[in-house]
């Protein structure tokens, strides 16, 4: 027990005496922005791609839109993230003659996939919805993506909200793997504090309780918009 309490004094050592919580707040910061930023790009993309993949195929365009969402859905769910994140960086941004940071590269990556992800969501919920709803819409003037956009895509949204919010968790733990681009994250923080204790045990208990804190917080925020939004039906 005392050499876990020289352990915690080490770590207080470099949190505070040192700045280490100055790095710690960075990599919060830079966190939770590559997970929300992140889920933000991939609702949009998401939603694209799975209007498209369930409008109907009887024309050609269509057809060649679907193939190419199929193949990109296939691709980045396909590829672990770590290695989007180093092809991204180290491969396609130098022939591209690109340079941006690594939490840049981390936004677009992470975005690019949970896009993907998404949109197999999104596609779910769409076809969940009932189809009459969609010929009500028509029914009463509206175009097709209209009707999709405004009466089909938000009930869609109400079916799959628990699903989303899985998603965003997934976001948030799997910032951890950043570091492989120069990205400052709640890992390479601890890591370093770790580096100038010579001590990784404290550094990383915190982080890890860090991580289920952010979790809880998010599912209890999920919990209360489901709990919204089931009020707002009772209602209507």
């Amino acid at each position: 027990m005392g050499d876990f309490a020289k352990k915690i004094d080490t770590f207080l050592d470099v949190f505070i005496n040192q700045n280490g919580y100055v790095k710690v707040l960075n990599g919060l910061q830079n966190t939770l922005l590559i997970a929300v930023l992140g889920l933000v790009i991939g609702i949009i993309i998401g939603t694209i791609i799975a209007i498209v993949r369930v409008i109907p195929k009887y024309k050609v365009l269509p057809r060649i839109l679907n193939g190419l969402c199929s193949f990109y859905v296939g691709l980045f769910r396909g590829t672990p993230i770590v290695v989007q994140l180093l092809v991204f960086y180290y491969v396609l941004l130098p022939l591209l003659g690109v340079r941006i940071s690594g939490v840049n590269v981390a936004i677009l990556v992470f975005g690019f996939n949970s896009g993907a992800y998404i949109s197999e969501i999104m596609r779910s919920g769409i076809l969940s919805v009932d189809h009459g709803q969609m010929e009500a819409g028509r029914a009463v003037g509206l175009g097709y993506w209209t009707t999709m956009l405004k009466i089909v895509i938000p009930q869609a949204v109400k079916n799959i909200l628990p699903t989303m919010g899985n998603e965003f968790i997934a976001l948030i733990k799997e910032t951890s793997v950043v570091s492989f681009v120069g990205a400052l994250d709640l890992y390479v923080a601890f890591s370093n504090i770790g580096s100038n204790s010579y001590e990784f045990m404290v550094p990383y208990l915190v982080m890890a309780l860090i991580y289920i804190i952010l979790v809880l917080i998010i599912s209890a925020g999920i919990k209360l918009m489901e709990r919204s939004l089931r009020k707002s039906d009772r209602r209507h």
